[in-house]
């Protein structure tokens, strides 16, 4: 009888420790589950956000070096507060390196220049606020100015995916509009479309 309980009792005690044993390495399993989709959750979030950081730097450097000829049928201004060839300060912040540069006047019209947002015809993410595409740069706008609003098709090509694209007019000015030559750490850039009157300060 004594035997028969002593056996029973270490069969009870095998089973509990078993039990602790299965329940430890259940836990460190789902342990080492969650530690595991935790750190996959924080690389793909890194990566996204390093993903969504190149591309807008991508995309503020995407105008070309050379921005060629004013379009066809803009009037250029007669007595520009800055006439070609002034070296001016651009206080424009439209990509990196611009705010503060010194430039020289390529060019100056009277026209009516637009911001606009448009989703790109090459697949790339939308643009927002572009500053700044002039009314000779839409295709049959009709007369100027255009209601903020308005939708419109752009005929330009600051960069790619640009022109054909739909956009819509956030805003717009009658201020004199420049093209401009460029130089800083970033880009060397020449008939730079566009920076209006109130983004360019005299050289010092």
């Amino acid at each position: 009888m004594k035997r028969s309980m002593t056996l029973a009792a270490l069969a009870l005690t095998s089973t509990l420790a078993l039990s602790a044993c299965s329940d430890a390495t259940d836990n460190s399993d789902t342990a080492e589950t969650v530690s595991t989709t935790t750190a996959t959750s924080e690389n793909n979030e890194t990566q996204q956000e390093n993903t969504t950081t190149a591309d807008d730097g991508g995309h503020d450097m995407e105008h070309p070096e050379d921005g060629g000829p004013p379009p066809e049928g803009i009037t250029e201004a007669t007595e520009p507060t800055y006439p070609v060839g002034s070296e001016v300060i651009l206080t424009a912040d439209h990509m990196p390196g611009m705010d503060g540069a010194q430039a020289t006047i390529s060019g100056a019209f009277d026209t009516t220049t637009y911001s606009v947002s448009y989703t790109p015809t090459d697949g790339g993410e939308p643009v927002t606020d572009h500053k700044w595409v002039v009314h000779e740069e839409l295709v049959d706008p009709g007369e100027a100015p255009l209601p903020d609003g308005a939708e419109v098709v752009l005929d330009a090509e600051h960069m790619p995916g640009m022109k054909g694209a739909e956009a819509t007019i956030d805003s717009s000015t009658d201020e004199t509009v420049y093209m401009v030559d460029l130089t800083t750490e970033e880009m060397t850039m020449t008939n730079h479309k566009w920076v209006v009157e109130s983004e360019i300060a005299p050289a010092q």
